[in-house]
Protein backbone atom coordinates (compact mmCIF):
# COMPACT_ATOMS: atom_id res chain seq x y z
CA UNK A 1 0.00 0.00 0.00
CA UNK A 2 1.40 3.68 -0.71
CA UNK A 3 0.97 6.57 1.08
CA UNK A 4 -2.39 7.86 1.70
CA UNK A 5 -3.47 11.23 0.21
CA UNK A 6 -2.21 13.97 2.17
CA UNK A 7 -5.96 14.64 2.76
CA UNK A 8 -5.76 11.14 4.75
CA UNK A 9 -2.09 11.31 5.54
CA UNK A 10 -2.95 12.69 9.06
CA UNK A 11 -5.35 10.08 9.71
CA UNK A 12 -2.40 7.30 9.57
CA UNK A 13 -2.14 4.23 12.25
CA UNK A 14 0.31 6.81 13.83
CA UNK A 15 -1.69 9.54 14.28
CA UNK A 16 -5.20 7.87 14.68
CA UNK A 17 -8.64 9.95 15.59
CA UNK A 18 -10.50 8.37 18.24
CA UNK A 19 -13.70 10.13 19.24
CA UNK A 20 -16.73 9.68 19.98
CA UNK A 21 -19.56 10.67 17.18
CA UNK A 22 -21.02 14.21 18.21
CA UNK A 23 -24.59 13.97 20.08
CA UNK A 24 -23.38 11.10 22.49
CA UNK A 25 -23.64 12.95 26.00
CA UNK A 26 -21.75 9.72 27.75
CA UNK A 27 -25.63 7.78 28.64
CA UNK A 28 -24.76 4.39 29.37
CA UNK A 29 -28.50 3.72 28.01
CA UNK A 30 -26.56 4.18 24.38
CA UNK A 31 -25.51 1.16 22.45
CA UNK A 32 -21.41 1.52 21.97
CA UNK A 33 -19.67 0.55 18.36
CA UNK A 34 -16.52 0.58 17.44
CA UNK A 35 -16.71 1.74 13.51
CA UNK A 36 -13.63 1.88 11.44
CA UNK A 37 -12.94 4.14 8.36
CA UNK A 38 -10.16 3.02 6.21
CA UNK A 39 -8.71 6.38 5.49
CA UNK A 40 -10.19 9.99 5.27
CA UNK A 41 -12.16 10.88 1.88
CA UNK A 42 -14.35 13.13 0.69
CA UNK A 43 -16.69 10.54 -1.46
CA UNK A 44 -17.28 8.81 2.14
CA UNK A 45 -19.06 12.07 3.31
CA UNK A 46 -22.72 10.30 4.19
CA UNK A 47 -20.55 8.52 7.28
CA UNK A 48 -19.05 11.82 8.71
CA UNK A 49 -22.25 13.53 8.05
CA UNK A 50 -24.63 11.01 10.30
CA UNK A 51 -22.09 12.36 12.54
CA UNK A 52 -22.56 16.39 12.10
CA UNK A 53 -26.64 15.44 12.09
CA UNK A 54 -26.37 13.26 15.13
CA UNK A 55 -28.37 10.74 13.46
CA UNK A 56 -26.32 7.95 15.40
CA UNK A 57 -27.15 9.09 18.93
CA UNK A 58 -30.79 9.50 17.88
CA UNK A 59 -31.15 6.07 16.75
CA UNK A 60 -29.75 4.83 20.10
CA UNK A 61 -25.87 4.43 19.04
CA UNK A 62 -22.72 6.01 20.28
CA UNK A 63 -20.00 5.26 18.17
CA UNK A 64 -16.68 5.40 18.36
CA UNK A 65 -14.94 6.03 15.03
CA UNK A 66 -11.02 4.81 14.30
CA UNK A 67 -9.15 5.12 11.30
CA UNK A 68 -7.36 1.89 10.49
CA UNK A 69 -5.02 3.89 8.47
CA UNK A 70 -6.32 1.29 4.66
CA UNK A 71 -8.59 -0.64 3.75
CA UNK A 72 -6.43 -3.21 4.24
CA UNK A 73 -5.86 -2.45 8.13
CA UNK A 74 -9.08 -1.96 8.61
CA UNK A 75 -10.23 -5.59 7.45
CA UNK A 76 -8.07 -6.71 9.45
CA UNK A 77 -8.43 -5.04 12.63
CA UNK A 78 -12.29 -6.20 11.97
CA UNK A 79 -11.17 -9.89 11.65
CA UNK A 80 -8.85 -9.41 15.20
CA UNK A 81 -11.91 -8.58 16.62
CA UNK A 82 -10.97 -5.12 17.47
CA UNK A 83 -14.12 -3.29 15.85
CA UNK A 84 -17.52 -4.02 15.64
CA UNK A 85 -17.79 -3.11 12.19
CA UNK A 86 -15.76 -1.27 8.83
CA UNK A 87 -16.77 0.67 6.06
CA UNK A 88 -14.86 0.17 2.71
CA UNK A 89 -15.38 -1.74 -0.94
CA UNK A 90 -17.97 -4.37 -0.71
CA UNK A 91 -14.86 -5.60 -3.14
CA UNK A 92 -13.49 -7.20 0.55
CA UNK A 93 -15.99 -9.52 0.95
CA UNK A 94 -16.18 -10.14 -2.09
CA UNK A 95 -12.08 -11.32 -3.00
CA UNK A 96 -11.85 -12.98 0.39
CA UNK A 97 -14.99 -15.64 -0.12
CA UNK A 98 -14.06 -15.95 -4.01
CA UNK A 99 -10.15 -17.14 -2.44
CA UNK A 100 -11.30 -17.73 1.53
CA UNK A 101 -13.90 -20.37 2.01
CA UNK A 102 -14.28 -20.47 5.24
CA UNK A 103 -14.71 -16.30 5.20
CA UNK A 104 -17.51 -15.12 6.93
CA UNK A 105 -17.27 -11.05 6.12
CA UNK A 106 -20.38 -9.52 4.70
CA UNK A 107 -21.64 -6.28 3.33
CA UNK A 108 -24.65 -4.23 4.37
CA UNK A 109 -25.93 -0.90 3.74
CA UNK A 110 -24.83 0.43 0.81
CA UNK A 111 -23.60 4.18 0.91
CA UNK A 112 -21.42 5.03 -2.41
CA UNK A 113 -22.64 2.82 -5.19
CA UNK A 114 -21.18 4.78 -8.32
CA UNK A 115 -17.51 5.43 -8.72
CA UNK A 116 -16.04 8.15 -7.44
CA UNK A 117 -13.21 8.16 -9.17
CA UNK A 118 -12.03 10.92 -12.81
CA UNK A 119 -9.90 10.70 -15.24
CA UNK A 120 -8.31 14.34 -14.97
CA UNK A 121 -6.66 15.83 -18.19
CA UNK A 122 -4.11 19.08 -18.18
CA UNK A 123 -6.51 20.70 -20.40
CA UNK A 124 -10.18 20.84 -21.63
CA UNK A 125 -10.66 17.84 -23.68
CA UNK A 126 -14.65 17.33 -24.27
CA UNK A 127 -14.55 14.70 -26.79
CA UNK A 128 -12.58 12.33 -24.87
CA UNK A 129 -13.78 8.80 -24.92
CA UNK A 130 -11.60 5.60 -23.26
CA UNK A 131 -11.34 4.10 -26.50
CA UNK A 132 -8.53 7.39 -26.88
CA UNK A 133 -6.76 6.09 -23.78
CA UNK A 134 -3.78 3.79 -25.72
CA UNK A 135 -0.83 5.73 -26.45
CA UNK A 136 -1.55 8.30 -23.66
CA UNK A 137 0.55 8.55 -20.23
CA UNK A 138 -2.23 7.39 -17.96
CA UNK A 139 -1.60 7.91 -14.01
CA UNK A 140 -3.24 4.79 -12.10
CA UNK A 141 -4.04 5.32 -8.77
CA UNK A 142 -1.53 3.34 -6.64
CA UNK A 143 -3.04 3.97 -3.31
CA UNK A 144 -6.28 1.34 -3.61
CA UNK A 145 -7.16 -1.20 -6.35
CA UNK A 146 -11.03 -1.26 -7.06
CA UNK A 147 -10.79 1.93 -9.44
CA UNK A 148 -8.29 0.64 -11.31
CA UNK A 149 -9.96 -3.05 -11.35
CA UNK A 150 -13.53 -0.95 -12.70
CA UNK A 151 -11.22 0.60 -15.22
CA UNK A 152 -9.86 -2.08 -16.64
CA UNK A 153 -13.69 -3.64 -16.58
CA UNK A 154 -15.14 -0.31 -18.61
CA UNK A 155 -12.28 -1.06 -21.00
CA UNK A 156 -12.52 -5.16 -20.94
CA UNK A 157 -16.57 -4.23 -22.22
CA UNK A 158 -14.83 -2.24 -25.12
CA UNK A 159 -12.85 -5.02 -26.11
CA UNK A 160 -9.57 -3.18 -25.34
CA UNK A 161 -6.33 -4.84 -24.49
CA UNK A 162 -5.62 -3.23 -21.31
CA UNK A 163 -1.72 -3.71 -22.12
CA UNK A 164 -1.56 -0.91 -24.83
CA UNK A 165 -1.84 1.31 -22.22
CA UNK A 166 1.41 3.59 -21.21
CA UNK A 167 0.72 3.72 -17.52
CA UNK A 168 2.23 4.87 -14.56
CA UNK A 169 0.97 2.63 -11.58
CA UNK A 170 3.82 3.48 -8.55
CA UNK A 171 2.63 7.31 -8.11
CA UNK A 172 0.46 8.49 -5.51
CA UNK A 173 -3.25 10.55 -6.59
CA UNK A 174 -0.80 14.05 -5.64
CA UNK A 175 1.95 13.11 -7.38
CA UNK A 176 -0.18 12.31 -10.46
CA UNK A 177 -2.60 15.57 -9.94
CA UNK A 178 1.17 17.46 -10.08
CA UNK A 179 2.29 15.89 -13.14
CA UNK A 180 -0.73 16.10 -15.49
CA UNK A 181 -0.16 20.23 -13.93
CA UNK A 182 2.91 20.05 -15.48
CA UNK A 183 2.38 17.98 -18.51
CA UNK A 184 4.20 14.89 -17.17
CA UNK A 185 1.23 13.07 -17.94
CA UNK A 186 -2.02 13.26 -20.43
CA UNK A 187 -4.40 12.41 -17.97
CA UNK A 188 -4.35 10.86 -14.25
CA UNK A 189 -7.06 8.77 -12.04
CA UNK A 190 -8.32 10.44 -9.03
CA UNK A 191 -11.05 11.11 -6.17
CA UNK A 192 -11.95 14.39 -4.84
CA UNK A 193 -10.05 17.31 -3.65
CA UNK A 194 -7.59 15.82 -6.37
CA UNK A 195 -9.55 16.93 -9.37
CA UNK A 196 -10.39 20.54 -8.16
CA UNK A 197 -6.54 20.88 -7.18
CA UNK A 198 -6.16 20.01 -11.38
CA UNK A 199 -8.98 22.11 -12.46
CA UNK A 200 -6.98 24.70 -10.26
CA UNK A 201 -4.00 24.77 -12.50
CA UNK A 202 -6.05 24.77 -15.50
CA UNK A 203 -6.85 21.21 -16.05
CA UNK A 204 -10.47 19.46 -16.43
CA UNK A 205 -12.81 16.14 -16.15
CA UNK A 206 -11.94 14.31 -19.34
CA UNK A 207 -13.98 10.99 -17.96
CA UNK A 208 -16.06 10.58 -14.59
CA UNK A 209 -16.33 6.34 -14.17
CA UNK A 210 -19.85 6.89 -12.32
CA UNK A 211 -20.93 7.17 -15.55
CA UNK A 212 -20.64 3.34 -15.92
CA UNK A 213 -23.60 3.52 -14.10
CA UNK A 214 -23.54 1.44 -10.10
CA UNK A 215 -20.85 -0.22 -8.77
CA UNK A 216 -20.23 -1.21 -5.35
CA UNK A 217 -17.76 1.08 -3.72
CA UNK A 218 -18.76 1.68 -0.16
CA UNK A 219 -21.01 -0.53 2.74
CA UNK A 220 -20.70 -1.44 5.90
CA UNK A 221 -18.82 -4.70 6.37
CA UNK A 222 -18.83 -7.32 9.36
CA UNK A 223 -18.35 -10.62 10.36
CA UNK A 224 -21.47 -13.02 10.69
CA UNK A 225 -20.90 -13.12 14.04
CA UNK A 226 -20.44 -9.82 14.58
CA UNK A 227 -23.57 -9.44 12.80
CA UNK A 228 -26.23 -12.09 15.02
CA UNK A 229 -24.05 -10.23 18.23
CA UNK A 230 -24.70 -6.57 17.80
CA UNK A 231 -27.91 -6.77 15.20
CA UNK A 232 -29.76 -4.04 17.33
CA UNK A 233 -27.24 -1.40 17.30
CA UNK A 234 -26.25 -2.33 13.81
CA UNK A 235 -30.00 -1.78 12.73
CA UNK A 236 -29.68 1.23 14.58
CA UNK A 237 -26.24 2.25 12.54
CA UNK A 238 -28.59 1.60 9.25
CA UNK A 239 -31.54 3.60 10.15
CA UNK A 240 -28.91 6.73 10.80
CA UNK A 241 -27.42 6.23 7.21
CA UNK A 242 -30.83 6.53 5.72
CA UNK A 243 -31.36 9.51 7.11
CA UNK A 244 -27.64 10.95 6.21
CA UNK A 245 -28.18 9.37 2.28
CA UNK A 246 -31.56 11.44 2.17
CA UNK A 247 -30.00 14.34 3.51
CA UNK A 248 -26.86 14.84 1.16
CA UNK A 249 -29.04 13.86 -1.71
CA UNK A 250 -31.62 17.05 -1.21
CA UNK A 251 -29.64 19.25 0.92
CA UNK A 252 -27.05 22.26 -0.82
CA UNK A 253 -23.49 21.37 -1.25
CA UNK A 254 -22.44 24.10 0.95
CA UNK A 255 -24.55 23.29 3.47
CA UNK A 256 -23.07 19.60 3.53
CA UNK A 257 -19.72 21.23 2.97
CA UNK A 258 -19.76 22.97 5.97
CA UNK A 259 -21.21 20.15 7.98
CA UNK A 260 -18.30 17.81 7.14
CA UNK A 261 -15.59 20.99 7.42
CA UNK A 262 -14.21 19.39 11.03
CA UNK A 263 -13.13 16.39 9.35
CA UNK A 264 -11.47 17.95 6.74
CA UNK A 265 -9.34 21.42 7.94
CA UNK A 266 -6.95 20.98 5.44
CA UNK A 267 -8.81 21.13 2.50
CA UNK A 268 -10.29 24.46 1.34
CA UNK A 269 -13.66 25.19 1.86
CA UNK A 270 -13.93 25.89 -2.41
CA UNK A 271 -12.93 22.30 -2.73
CA UNK A 272 -15.30 20.97 -0.31
CA UNK A 273 -18.01 23.21 -2.17
CA UNK A 274 -17.33 21.66 -5.83
CA UNK A 275 -16.40 18.69 -5.09
CA UNK A 276 -19.89 17.75 -3.01
CA UNK A 277 -21.72 19.53 -5.67
CA UNK A 278 -19.75 17.66 -8.17
CA UNK A 279 -20.71 14.12 -6.19
CA UNK A 280 -24.21 14.49 -6.18
CA UNK A 281 -24.25 15.68 -9.71
CA UNK A 282 -22.55 12.30 -10.44
CA UNK A 283 -25.68 10.44 -8.43
CA UNK A 284 -22.46 9.03 -6.04
CA UNK A 285 -25.25 8.31 -3.19
CA UNK A 286 -27.75 6.15 -3.49
CA UNK A 287 -31.54 7.29 -2.10
CA UNK A 288 -31.28 4.75 0.30
CA UNK A 289 -29.13 1.56 2.12
CA UNK A 290 -30.79 -1.02 0.10
CA UNK A 291 -27.90 -2.41 -2.13
CA UNK A 292 -28.56 -2.60 -5.29
CA UNK A 293 -27.60 -6.00 -7.15
CA UNK A 294 -26.70 -4.61 -10.52
CA UNK A 295 -24.06 -3.06 -8.56
CA UNK A 296 -22.35 -6.04 -6.55
CA UNK A 297 -22.58 -7.46 -10.55
CA UNK A 298 -20.72 -4.92 -12.12
CA UNK A 299 -17.89 -4.70 -9.76
CA UNK A 300 -17.53 -8.51 -9.17
CA UNK A 301 -17.70 -8.70 -13.37
CA UNK A 302 -14.63 -6.08 -13.06
CA UNK A 303 -12.48 -7.94 -10.35
CA UNK A 304 -12.98 -10.95 -13.13
CA UNK A 305 -11.64 -9.46 -15.73
CA UNK A 306 -8.81 -8.08 -13.86
CA UNK A 307 -7.76 -11.32 -12.85
CA UNK A 308 -8.46 -11.02 -8.87
CA UNK A 309 -10.70 -13.76 -8.36
CA UNK A 310 -11.23 -16.81 -9.99
CA UNK A 311 -15.16 -16.61 -9.87
CA UNK A 312 -17.88 -14.30 -8.68
CA UNK A 313 -18.96 -15.54 -5.46
CA UNK A 314 -23.38 -15.28 -5.18
CA UNK A 315 -24.48 -11.68 -3.84
CA UNK A 316 -26.13 -13.80 -1.15
CA UNK A 317 -22.83 -14.91 0.35
CA UNK A 318 -21.39 -11.31 0.39
CA UNK A 319 -24.23 -9.09 1.11
CA UNK A 320 -26.53 -9.05 4.15
CA UNK A 321 -30.03 -7.81 2.59
CA UNK A 322 -32.39 -9.19 5.30
CA UNK A 323 -30.39 -6.92 8.29
CA UNK A 324 -30.92 -3.30 6.15
CA UNK A 325 -34.61 -4.73 5.26
CA UNK A 326 -35.55 -5.43 9.05
CA UNK A 327 -34.08 -1.81 9.95
CA UNK A 328 -35.92 -0.34 7.76
CA UNK A 329 -39.45 -1.86 8.25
Amino acid sequence: MHPLPAAAARDSPRCRFRGIMRGDTGDPALDRITLLEPFRALFYAPFYLAESLGAFARQGVAVEMVTAGSPDAASAKLLAGEADLAWSGPMRPLLLRATTPDCTLRSFCAVVMRDPFLLMGGAARPAFALEQLPGLRLGLVSEVPTPVWCLRGDLAERGMDWATLRAVTDRTMAQNAEAVAEGGLDLAQMFEPFACRVEDAGGAVWHAQAGRGHTAYTAFYATEAGIAAKRAPLMAMIRAMAEALEFIRSAPAGEVAERIAPRFPDVPSSHRVRAIARYQGLGLWDAGPRFPRAAFDRLGAAMLASGVIPHVPPFEACVDDAIVEEALA
